[in-house]
């Protein structure tokens, strides 16, 4: 599970904040909270229940009403803000910085940032960006790659052919998301899943190397996000294992805690698996959307027989 918290300076170059004053701790600094505060009662002096660890906002609303107070009731009200150990205090709208607030945030060694962005608007964004980066998170080894608009991971014990398979998918036209190891999140009860950074567009082809996904393809062959709709594990065959011929019984696994529909693929020569895995992905789609062939297949078996039955009482 990844480090509860997301770089402050991390923060400020995604959304190209312009900085006003660099906090003491600014190169260490976290961002520990989803959420994001305005501060207006703070500005009246009520801290009860105020929450550090947010990104403090102020637009037009908040700087127009403290302007209207006196130079003292103004440096008390920035005084008392950056008293706490807020991450930021970020002014929207290019608005102009009042030099009450400029000197307490150096008084108390707090950061202060500025945005051309409407308040709303910023806010917004921030929240959305901050729910991605402070999701619980985990890697798990596999490829993963979008299928017909489903998120399908590939896993398996190194060399069963998960990145062969993948190049195969790619080549019919589908997109590869990550190879190797893929960052999973829970975002908004979602399991959404990436590459790490330096490996990203990368798959490893034993016997040819490493190759670029995106410079041999094109941007069509990559993405850099999927839902995780379908885990397909590879493994090789054993003639002594039954395995699953009809589907009747779905399978699920487990990953931070969302259940995940989960297929086993045995893997044997004259297989061909990246249009099995297509089928896999395609299937498990009709079951989303409540069609399932295996159950119908019983339920026209079921009636069948009974027909048979109710002939043959018929006949006696």
């Amino acid at each position: 599970m990844s480090e509860k918290g997301t770089s402050l300076a991390q923060y400020v170059e995604h959304f190209g904040l312009e900085i006003l004053n660099h906090g003491d701790t600014y190169e260490t600094d976290k961002v520990e909270s989803t959420n994001v505060n305005r501060p207006d009662l703070q500005i009246l002096g009520l801290f009860d229940y105020f929450d550090a660890r947010r990104i403090q906002v102020m637009g037009k609303a908040e700087l127009t009403y403290i302007m209207k107070m006196s130079e003292n009731r103004r440096t008390k009200v920035f005084d008392d803000l950056f008293s706490y150990t807020i991450p930021a205090l970020v002014l929207a709208r290019n608005m102009e910085c009042p030099a009450e607030c400029l000197q307490c945030a150096r008084n108390h060694g707090r950061t202060l940032l500025r945005t051309t962005e409407r308040t709303a608007d910023f806010t917004s964004h921030t929240m959305e960006y901050l729910s991605k980066q402070l999701a619980p998170c985990i890697t798990r080894h596999g490829v993963l790659l979008d299928i017909y608009g489903e998120g399908v991971m590939i896993t398996g014990d190194s060399g069963v052919g998960k990145s062969e398979s993948a190049i195969e998918l790619i080549m019919r036209g589908h997109r590869l998301v990550a190879d190797d190891a893929v960052e999973i999140r829970l975002v908004a009860d979602q399991l959404i899943g990436t590459a790490p950074e330096v490996i990203r567009n990368y798959i490893e082809l034993r016997g040819i190397g490493v190759i670029d996904v995106q410079q041999l393809f094109g941007m069509r062959a990559v993405m850099p996000e999927s839902q995780i709709d379908l885990v397909v594990e590879f493994e090789p065959w054993d003639s002594s294992k039954a395995y699953d011929r009809l589907g009747i019984e779905d399978r699920f696994i487990d990953i931070l805690g969302k259940q995940v529909p989960c297929v086993t693929l045995p893997i044997r020569p004259g297989r061909n698996l990246a249009s099995i895995v297509e089928v896999a992905a395609m299937n498990n789609r009709h079951r989303r959307y409540g069609y399932n062939a295996a159950e119908e297949l019983a339920r026209k078996v079921d009636l069948h027989a009974d027909l048979g039955s109710k002939s043959a009482n018929q006949g006696t």
